[in-house]
């Protein structure tokens, strides 16, 4: 293993991206930065350097111990790299999980199950007689 590598590479070698390609499509985008500036895929991450991953809707930071650009086994990773993504990231990603009921745009596929049974709910609650006056066929 070397003291540098491509960050397309390393973010491949490390397990971060499924293949080389989505990784260096990430860089292309704009979502890996090393420290605050955005970075191609032909850049070089050094042992040391922190790199920042943008997967929607939080971001991952990573510390590189050590630079490479073949792919490990799994058990390997964390001789390669330090997850140090901060807590509130995490937070942000669990409250995006919760409310993913809310996320989902009107009409992008039918309730699951669990929306089911909160729909079922909401509606046995007693909160759908204010509606049985309004005519809904009229719309």
């Amino acid at each position: 293993m070397s003291e540098q590598a491509r960050i397309d590479k390393w973010l491949w070698a490390v397990r971060i991206y499924k293949t080389r390609s989505i990784a260096a499509e990430a860089c292309k985008k704009g979502h890996i930065a090393i420290g605050e500036r955005s970075v191609k895929p032909a850049h070089t991450v050094k042992v040391g350097d922190i790199v920042n991953v943008r997967k929607s809707p939080i971001t991952y930071s990573f510390k590189v111990l050590k630079a490479a650009e073949n792919r490990v086994g799994a058990k390997l990773v964390p001789e390669l790299m330090e997850n140090v993504t901060p807590k509130e990231q995490y937070e942000i990603l669990e409250m995006s999980k919760i409310s993913g009921f809310v996320d989902r745009m009107r009409g992008t596929g039918r309730p699951t199950k669990k929306e089911r049974r909160e729909i079922d709910s909401f509606i046995d609650s007693g909160y759908s007689d204010q509606f049985e006056e309004f005519d809904f066929d009229e719309l």
